[in-house]
């Protein structure tokens, strides 16, 4: 048994080896012009680069990412990003293939270099939150594996693509997952008061709260300060 046991624990620290040579080389593969933009971006906001900790902001309905950096005691704008494609609606994911995006607040928990979608950073759906109300109703499979990544076509992740998510993957790698976090809203709660449906999910209202009171943390006076013109417009450059 303890060679069994030894023999198991080698073969994980080879895989775990093997994953994180293969990230590295991914990173070092990555254009000089990547770093380049990152720093750019962040020089504009008056940011340090690498910052402190980052907080990715999906907006379902307008489909915009914003990059939002810890530094001072305060979270600063950085950059809004086009999300390209995203399937499903407002709305949680409640069950594996309805093809909708999970709401909610998530932590990168891996950056994957071998994505048949260029490059991929995995969210840890379903949290705590997701499983508790899966366990209350009898849903046995809410999901799981949800991406945000390169292309442009997606089924129940976020794809914004290679141009960008070679940014975010080298962002997220040089600031670390445990420093890095992503809130996905069905729409702004910043601009737009929340509304459940009727056929909603009951903890539906209490989700959208916990939400909001996130994001109002990432005020619409300090993007607008830091955008000359419309933000979708720069995320383009």
């Amino acid at each position: 048994m303890r060679k069994l046991l030894l023999l198991l624990v080698l073969m994980l620290n080879s895989a775990w080896a093997s994953q994180d040579a293969e990230l590295e080389v991914a990173l070092e593969h990555l254009s000089v012009s990547v770093e380049r933009r990152l720093k750019a971006r962040f020089e504009q906001a008056g940011v340090d680069y690498p910052p402190q900790r980052i907080q990715l902001i999906a907006l379902k309905e307008s489909r915009r990412l914003e990059l939002w950096a810890f530094q001072h005691d305060k979270w600063q704008f950085i950059h809004d990003y086009a999300i390209f494609a995203a399937s499903g609606g407002v709305g949680p994911k409640l069950r594996e293939g309805d093809k909708q995006v999970p709401e909610g607040f998530y932590r990168i928990t891996e950056l994957n270099p071998n994505s048949h979608f260029h490059l991929s950073m995995k969210l840890n759906y379903p949290n705590g939150f997701d499983w508790l109300n899966a366990n209350r109703e009898g849903r046995v499979a809410p999901g799981s594996n949800i991406f945000i990544h390169g292309s442009a076509w997606s089924a129940g992740c976020l794809a914004i693509g290679n141009r960008y998510i070679e940014e975010l993957f080298k962002l997220v790698a040089k600031v670390g997952l445990e420093h890095s976090a992503v809130l996905i809203v069905p729409y702004d709660f910043r601009q737009r008061e929340i509304t459940v449906t009727e056929n909603g999910p009951a903890w539906l209202g209490e989700l959208y709260a916990y939400l909001k009171l996130r994001l109002v943390q990432f005020p619409l006076t300090e993007k607008r300060f830091k955008c000359a013109y419309d933000c979708r417009e720069a995320s383009n450059k």
